[in-house]
């Protein structure tokens, strides 16, 4: 419908159980539009697979993977009957950021995510 929305947390890796495995945990505030502010929480668990990252759901669910070596890694997610396309910058390492771009008839979207460490200049307070 046109709008946005805005958020503003905190998002952070912790050792996951296996050896190459990280636990991905964000959490923050979503204001779509004018409308109310929102609690919003996701966790991921990320581990190496060879040269790939592979991102599940947390609850163990497949999400995607991408090639950590690629030069802009990309990946896709099927969610029938919508896509979703990612793009990953690691380029300024610790600063990253994430591009998804997610199209189908029940979703039309971009969302782009910036994440730099809490002691970075212009770093955001945690949520």
């Amino acid at each position: 419908g046109g709008g946005s929305g805005h958020l503003t947390g905190r998002a952070e890796f912790a050792p996951g159980t296996g050896p190459e495995e990280l636990v991905y945990l964000e959490e923050g505030t979503l204001r779509l539009g004018s409308g109310p502010a929102l609690r919003a929480t996701r966790r991921y668990l990320w581990r190496r697979e060879g040269a790939l990252v592979a991102v599940d759901f947390g609850d163990g669910r497949p999400f995607h993977r991408f090639d950590a070596a690629a030069a802009l890694p990309a990946a896709r997610h099927d969610c029938a009957p919508d896509l979703y396309r990612v793009t990953y910058d690691f380029s300024a390492w610790p600063c990253w950021r994430s591009h998804w771009a997610v199209t189908g008839p029940r979703k039309d979207y971009t969302m782009i995510s910036d994440y730099r460490p809490a002691s970075a200049p212009g770093a955001a307070a945690p949520a």
